[in-house]
């Protein structure tokens, strides 16, 4: 028999506060229908003061537990994926830990930026894989509001925070495509590309920072990129994307969605779709996407869904799973 790697429960969670696009016309030189254009961005969710990544991951990981029919002290480890932690240490994950009352296993933080929830993913897959743990929480969990320059529309006007989670369980499989859970993972990264997006502060230069991006250079990257770690992930079990129901994507800007759609040969209809609704949460974006397409429906046990990613490092990657 093949151990999978079987998703078992979803869950996410969104601060209370929405922020309408027009909120931003007062501040900077923009327009609804601007940041729409050029993003598919309507509105997007800021955590409260004081609210920090760490509560908005035990929200999204209690949602998850509840969906799987199980407690914290029947999960072994806590992979989180964040670029915005609550402290420079410990790791958010031991926060989510001691909030959840989980009082036995590990855990430990993930930062790929946006690609952080495809590197939890694969990561989580693997100690599943080895033994090392039978259940997994997943979580990606971010506050990017806090390293927003908002003085910058070309950014600030583009991201939200959130937080969504997964139970991973290992379960046995027959080692065909026909199993559910993870079927495939595909990571790659590329550090000669950290000026296209990144932040201009960190511990050891002694300053906090604000995101900066250079648009036009991410989005050349991004489709070819996305499509091509998508495909590969395929093409490791002998996959064509006819067999895909669903892409589940980073939700950074519709027209990179769109893009890679286009350049995988699969319509619309086959994406899911929350970017309109959440902004780009980072690492929370797909698996906030995965919680909101099971609630709408979308989502049903059996289908086959790829997700991919793609964010500062350049880190990059895809995953296939049957749900």
């Amino acid at each position: 028999m093949n151990t999978r790697a079987v998703v078992i429960g979803v869950g996410h969670y969104l601060p209370e506060r929405v922020v309408e696009n027009a909120e931003f016309e007062k501040t900077l030189d923009t327009s609804d229908e601007w940041i729409r254009a050029r993003s598919g961005i309507e509105r997007r969710h800021f955590a409260a003061e004081g609210q920090t990544t760490s509560d908005l991951a035990i929200n999204a990981a209690n949602a998850a537990l509840e969906d799987a029919g199980i407690k914290a002290d029947d999960v072994d480890a806590i992979v989180l994926a964040t670029s915005t932690a609550d402290l420079t240490f410990p790791s958010a994950a031991t926060m989510v830990q001691a909030g959840l009352g989980m009082t036995r296993g590990f855990a430990f933080d993930i930062q790929a930026v946006c690609a952080g929830f495809v590197f939890a993913l694969t990561n989580a897959n693997a100690l599943i894989l080895s033994g090392q743990a039978k259940r997994v929480l997943v979580i990606g969990a971010e506050t990017f509001s806090r390293i927003m320059d908002w003085e910058d529309r070309g950014t600030c006007v583009l991201f939200g925070d959130g937080a969504g989670a997964l139970v991973l369980e290992a379960q046995d499989g027959t080692g065909s495509n026909e199993d559910r859970g993870v079927l495939s993972t595909d990571l790659n990264s590329d550090g000669r590309h950290r000026d296209i997006l990144y932040v201009d502060g960190g511990v050891s230069t002694h300053s906090t920072g604000y995101l900066r991006m250079q648009g036009k250079e991410v989005f050349r990257h991004a489709v070819e990129k996305l499509a091509a770690t998508a495909n590969a992930a395929l093409d490791k079990i002998g996959m064509g994307t006819e067999q895909v129901d669903w892409i589940v994507p980073h939700q950074a800007n519709i027209r990179i969605i769109k893009g890679t759609a286009k350049k995988m040969g699969l319509p619309m209809e086959n994406v899911v779709v929350t970017v309109q609704d959440h902004g780009n949460t980072s690492a929370a974006s797909i698996p906030l996407a995965l919680s909101v397409g099971k609630q709408r429906g979308q989502i049903r046990q059996g289908d086959v869904i790829v997700t991919e990613a793609i964010g500062g490092g350049l880190a990059w990657g895809a995953v296939v799973l049957r749900w």
